[in-house]
């Protein structure tokens, strides 16, 4: 396990495309995902530079979802894997560029498995029901948050799935560093106002 770890900002949205991260990162958002699916290696890479280039001037942290061919080719500093792509992924190459990595996990064996490969941060969902995809884990609740905190040390845990303000408190009070959260403001009346509520409620904290 890495001995200094990079501090993870508590609101922490993941968007679909470039469309969405110049809605939200001028709202003061610190730490983003852009979570690209089913797009050409072309659009990939043209989407990360404007993504790189609009976080950078916001003094935002863009993490680049599975795409980790297209981190290395535009100089992302940061990836986000899935166990899938973790079995596939060129880690030695992402290493060598000095890319951090955050991976996802769901169980123990997940977990043993992100440890091995010493990331910047584990991610544990759902932690409540999420209704943004079928998930084939139950919800982890709480006490599992309680003890992957235990389990990483001062590893950052990324907590996912379900999150709302009104649970954010209790998520953060049981070992949570990071709130990823999708689907609590992509269905809002009005996501900037929620994104504006997110950020005033966890930067008061």
């Amino acid at each position: 396990m890495k001995s200094e770890q990079p501090k993870l900002a508590r609101f922490y949205p993941i968007v679909p495309d470039i469309g969405w991260l110049e809605r939200i990162v001028p709202l003061g958002v610190k730490l983003v995902q852009l979570r690209i699916k089913d797009a050409s290696p072309a659009e990939v890479a043209a989407q990360t530079k404007r993504a790189l280039a609009l976080c950078r001037a916001n003094n935002c942290q863009l993490v680049l979802n599975d795409y980790w061919e297209a981190a290395l080719d535009t100089g992302a500093d940061y990836i986000h894997l899935g166990q899938d792509d973790l079995r596939t992924a060129d880690l030695e190459a992402i290493k060598l560029a000095g890319i951090k990595l955050g991976i996802s996990t769901h169980d123990e064996a997940e977990l043993q498995t992100a440890l091995a490969v010493e990331p910047d941060y584990v991610a544990l969902g759902p932690i409540y029901e999420t209704k943004l995809k079928a998930m084939p884990w139950a919800p982890q609740g709480l006490d599992k948050i309680k003890e992957w905190r235990k389990k990483l040390a001062g590893l950052p845990l990324v907590a996912i799935g379900g999150l709302t303000p009104e649970r954010a408190a209790d998520v953060l009070e049981a070992g949570a560093d990071s709130l990823a959260v999708i689907t609590d403001f992509f269905t809002a009346a009005d996501p900037e106002a929620r994104i504006l509520q997110w950020l005033r409620q966890l930067e008061s904290r």
